[in-house]
């Protein structure tokens, strides 16, 4: 179920931060960050994902750290992110999914 922003009775917008400290972009957030962008310029979801960057979510040891508003989210591989995110950000604004758990092509 989507947040509504109360002033505007519109969906909130959903913010979507990844670490790029030394650790995190070691282990692949830049190619994470871009996946995401990729996605959401895909289906057209730029207004509603804020996606931003932060120098350390102080989660160094534990794989490409990022968050979903208030969630904090860790993932091994670029790909554990790109699902994580489909699952997580692309169905709650209502991009359909595939069998396979890909979202839809247009």
């Amino acid at each position: 179920m989507s947040q509504q922003d109360p002033d505007q009775g519109q969906p909130a917008k959903i913010t979507v931060t990844v670490c790029v400290g030394s650790s995190c972009h070691l282990k692949g957030a830049r190619q994470v960050i871009m996946r995401f962008d990729e996605l959401l310029a895909r289906h057209g979801l730029k207004d509603s994902v804020a996606l931003k960057g932060s120098f350390c979510m102080e989660r160094c040891g534990e794989g490409v750290n990022w968050q979903i508003d208030e969630e904090p989210l860790t993932s091994a591989t670029e790909a554990e992110a790109v699902e994580t995110f489909r699952g997580k950000v692309l169905k709650r604004l209502g991009v359909a999914m595939g069998p396979a758990g890909g979202a839809n092509q247009p």
